[in-house]
């Protein structure tokens, strides 16, 4: 959860590098939240649609932002994000983007996070 709350402690932050587990874990957690929503949404349909478009909202922003960091993580620039309005086959490949691992040492983004996190994150 403490990944979840990270991504969202970085609202805006486009900037920067942001490892495989931070980003897999705010995509686990966000989907668990939307999943509660959706079986919420079934029980009380308007305030369940109400909560997931508010949930939605609030977390567009730092979603977006954690996604263009994990692009900067490997090497890319956050413009690959677009790849997702192509139907299918920008998801693929921002898919396969998003499970490479880490550029090693430092690149034009900054520092490796995974080099520079404290011993046990």
């Amino acid at each position: 959860m403490e990944w979840y709350l990270g991504v969202l402690k970085k609202y805006a932050v486009f900037t920067g590098r942001a490892r495989r587990q931070e980003y897999w874990m705010f995509t686990l957690f966000h989907s668990i939240i939307c999943l509660i929503l959706s079986l919420l949404g079934r029980f009380i349909p308007v305030a369940g649609t109400v909560l997931a478009l508010v949930y939605g909202l609030a977390v567009f922003i730092p979603g977006l932002a954690v996604s263009i960091r994990r692009l900067h993580d490997t090497g890319r620039t956050g413009f690959f994000v677009l790849l997702a309005l192509i139907p299918l086959v920008g998801v693929i490949i921002l898919l396969i983007y998003a499970v490479q691992d880490s550029s090693p040492g430092e690149n034009q983004y900054g520092a490796n996070p995974k080099e520079t996190a404290p011993a046990g994150a």
